[in-house]
């Protein structure tokens, strides 16, 4: 089977970042080469697609499958993708995948008829069992973690899949498919990879950890360090970032991966995200002494009121004694914050504004809360008629959706434009990012003077 996966464009206007490797196609790429398929790849965000764009390369092509993944911001982009996909080749069977159509499938399929089969959750041993009845012209009637069409045109949703269970029988992701070059920016070309899945904490904005699963699986240590290693030396990289939605809940297999970087005497730099209850000062210590130079840390709120209706089951005092600790590990810190979450008030926001601040951080990320579907933040906003924009294209997290009797989307929009400028202009963390160098640096640097330039825009006008 010639098969062509795709990566959408952000939508106009959006609040996007510069392009990131998409590890979910480099997995599914490297699944269809396993079996013996043809390959090819079109990121439209690295390559700087428009759907005009794109009907132009997809013409080049002459797919017989054309895979397009999405989230919530990009699954109208994806849709758009989809339909010029199945003009241009009426006769190749179009799948659509990644979190967004996971808990949207039958909508999906309704919305656009150019859709031909919804690929929900984990998506590589579904991928390889369509591609196989594809290849014996069977139909897709009982593969499991698929939402299709029926023989007579009503959409089947068949059962979902079980959750791969050994993670190190995937191949490693195909990122040779990928244009690396436009990846590459202030010097170097970051890297993902993953060293589990799933997540032990069900926070209730995150649609993450509904995608993967409650529970943690997690790849060997060997495995996941021969992929470092390999990278390392066929592109001549040293950064690497885990997309792991609690980097270190797995203590022990933490500790060996790091052990296994360190006897093997790989130089590389790393990054990982990961929960403040899951950390302490020996392991945080080794993951420095293993190449680890920032942490991203989920603070959320600094509200205990808000933590505890997130269900975040984290505490104040967690969160201080985390950031102390890995400060004086010689770790980088990131502040991961959301605001504006159902029961947020002008006061609760900014008392979270205030207390990452405190904490020192190197960056924050201060989003707003997006009610993502499939999560239970979704179901509530949407029970009580706080939903006031269902334009995908606005959801992400810059953007407020909802507005709630205790916090008006304009009030917000507002909060988080000032907590950014005053965490971005004090001259103390401009200082800091001039002696800190290198990407995070140079990219603190780029974001200050951003804020600073808005600011005296908006005092002179």
């Amino acid at each position: 089977m010639k098969v062509t996966l795709v990566n959408p464009p952000y939508p106009e206007h959006a609040h996007s970042h510069p392009p990131f490797i998409p590890l979910g196609i480099a997995y599914l790429g490297a699944i269809a080469l396993q079996a013996g398929h043809e390959v090819s790849v079109i990121d439209c965000q690295a390559e700087k697609l428009t759907i005009d764009a794109f009907k132009t390369r997809i013409a080049q092509h002459t797919p017989d499958v054309i895979g397009v993944t999405s989230t919530t911001l990009l699954y109208n982009q994806a849709k758009r993708i989809i339909t010029a996909a199945k003009e241009a080749h009426p006769n190749a069977v179009t799948m659509f995948g990644g979190s967004h159509v996971t808990f949207w499938d039958t909508n999906a399929l309704n919305e656009c008829p150019a859709i031909d089969v919804i690929v929900r959750r984990e998506g590589e041993t579904t991928f390889q069992e369509l591609l196989q009845r594809l290849v014996n012209k069977q139909d897709f009637v009982g593969v499991l973690g698929t939402t299709i069409r029926g023989p007579n045109g009503a959409i089947i949703r068949n059962e979902d899949r079980p959750f791969q269970q050994n993670l190190d029988s995937l191949p490693s992701p195909a990122y040779h498919l990928l244009p690396i070059d436009s990846f590459h920016r202030m010097g170097k070309t970051i890297f993902p990879l993953v060293t589990s899945r799933g997540c032990v904490q069900w926070c209730d904005f995150c649609s993450t950890v509904r995608m993967f699963g409650k529970g943690y699986r997690w790849r060997s240590a060997k495995k996941v360090v021969d992929e470092m290693e390999a990278l390392h030396n066929k592109y001549g990289e040293s950064q690497f970032t885990f997309y792991d939605d609690a980097f270190t809940i797995n203590r022990k297999n933490t500790i060996e991966l790091c052990d296994e970087i360190i006897n093997r005497g790989l130089r590389v730099e790393w990054d990982c995200e990961t929960r403040v209850d899951a950390v302490d000062k020996e392991l945080l210590e080794r993951m420095r002494q293993a190449g680890c130079i920032t942490v991203w840390f989920g603070v959320e709120s600094g509200s205990t009121k808000i933590l505890e209706k997130m269900h975040k089951k984290i505490n104040r005092e967690q969160v201080k004694e985390a950031f102390k600790t890995a400060q004086k590990a010689g770790l980088m810190t990131i502040a991961s914050a959301v605001i504006g979450f159902p029961g947020e008030t002008e006061e609760t926001a900014w008392e979270t504004i205030n207390f990452i601040n405190s904490l020192n951080p190197d960056d924050i990320g201060c989003y707003i809360a997006t009610p993502y579907p499939g999560t239970p933040m979704y179901e509530e906003v949407v029970k009580n008629g706080w939903l006031k924009v269902t334009d995908f294209d606005k959801y992400d997290t810059a953007t407020p959706t909802f507005e709630t009797p205790d916090l008006s989307m304009e009030r917000l929009r507002e909060i988080k434009y000032k907590a950014h400028q005053k965490f971005y202009l004090r001259p103390s963390y401009v200082f800091k990012m001039m002696r800190k160098g290198g990407t995070y640096g140079k990219s603190g640097l780029k974001t200050s003077a951003a804020y600073a330039l808005r600011a005296m825009h908006i005092k002179l006008s």
